[in-house]
This record gives C-alpha cells, structure tokens and sequence, in this order.
C-alpha cells in the first residue's frame, strides 16, 4: 500500500474501478448535456427542413405563374387582346377568370397558391382594354432571381 503525507498520514488508494462497480445509470449532468446536444441538432434540422419547404413553394409559385401567362399568351393569340378586369381579381379556380381561361381551354386547371387559402395570386391589368396585363404573386423566400421576398412581385408580358 503506497503511504502518502506527513506525519504519519496514510491514504490508501482503491483498485482501478473498484470505485465504479456500483454505478448505475447516469448522472444528471450527463443527462442534461446529452438533451442540449439532442435539442441543438434537432433545431438545426428543423430550421433547414423549413427553409427547404418555403423555397420549394416559391419555385411552384414562378412554375404556375409562368403557366398563367402561356395561358394569356394563347389566349390573347384566340381573341386578340387579354382579357379584361376593371380591379384586380383574386385566382381561386372558382373566379370568372378561371373559369374564362378553362372554357377558351388555354388552361386545363387554374393553379393555386400551395398556401391556398392563406394566399393566392393575384390577376390585375394595367389597361381596362386588354393590351396588357400584370400578375402579382408573393414569395417566401429571396432565393429565386429578380424576385423579392414578400407580396411586390409581378409579371408583365
């Protein structure tokens, strides 16, 4: 036995892991830091997830908008000039819009804005006689080019 001190003090060492054969489970402070590690990595997931899923709406938005204006474009090539509105309209596939560009079939089914009802994109003109048109859409995200984060954007032809 190995005698440390002065004195006469005598301090006994204990074999290697005689000390830990009676542990069991874990201490709270493993705990705790097992939980912040889990917590961090499950925000971290969370966080990419939901940017992914607002980026992927803001490419269907462009795709759809892109298809309402090929819808425009061969509508205006069946009648001469767009259709016309005197106050911006609202697309739900239930408005007359819709339902005019479906019945000149330009367009098999109106899309809808992936957050429909929350939000929908919007068909207004900038002249009451058909020459021109703007569709205003909102995006999530300023991850597409020449487009804005928010509810200014627009297409004109």
């Amino acid at each position: 036995m190995p005698v440390f001190g002065d004195g006469g003090i005598i301090l006994v060492i204990l074999q290697t892991g005689m000390a830990y054969k009676n542990k069991k489970g874990f201490t709270i402070l493993e705990l705790l830091v097992s939980i912040a590690i889990i917590s961090i990595l499950a925000a971290v997931v969370l966080a990419t997830v939901t940017g992914i899923k607002a980026r992927s709406r803001d490419s269907k938005r462009l795709s759809d908008t892109r298809e309402i204006v090929k819808a425009l474009n061969l509508y205006s090539n069946n009648h001469g000039k767009f259709p016309t509105a005197l106050s911006e309209i609202v697309i739900t596939s239930e408005d007359a819009f819709s339902l005019e560009l479906e019945g000149d079939l330009v367009i098999t089914n109106m899309p809808r804005d992936p957050l429909y009802p929350s939000a929908d994109y919007k068909y207004g003109y900038l002249s009451a006689n058909g020459n021109t048109f703007t569709l205003s859409f909102c995006l999530e995200t300023n991850t597409i080019k020449n487009f804005n984060q928010g509810c200014g954007n627009t297409i004109k032809p």
